[in-house]
């Protein structure tokens, strides 16, 4: 299974982005599906995650800003981000677990987003 990431780009601060990541490969079939994101000379940490069943959570950095969605029929995770800032300046990264989940997962090669005016 290949994820490939979509979607960033530059935009200024208070700007909007989609990003979009779709799973292909034969025979995919995902559980939980993240979007982690990595600045430089920091840690990569996860911005939201999202279930099949559609439940999200977020963390504090992207509560009320972004929102992460799911099409399971397109093998599809988006995640929108409203009133983006220049600390939200990363590469983006979607990853995936397997279904049935057996222990390992799925990371695609990630996207770059920079908020700059």
């Amino acid at each position: 299974v290949q994820l490939q990431a979509s979607g960033g780009g530059l935009v200024q601060p208070g700007g909007s982005l989609e990003l979009s990541c779709v799973a292909s490969g034969s025979s995919v079939a995902l559980n939980a599906m993240r979007w982690f994101r990595q600045a430089p000379g920091k840690q990569r940490e996860m911005v939201a995650s999202i279930t099949r069943g559609h439940s999200a959570y977020y963390a504090d950095s992207a509560k009320g800003r972004f929102t992460i969605s799911r099409d399971n029929a397109k093998n599809t995770v988006y995640l929108q981000m409203n009133s983006l800032k220049p600390e939200d300046t990363a590469r983006y990264y979607c990853n995936a677990d397997p279904r049935p989940y057996d222990g390992t997962d799925y990371w695609g090669q990630g996207t770059q987003v920079t908020v700059s005016s």
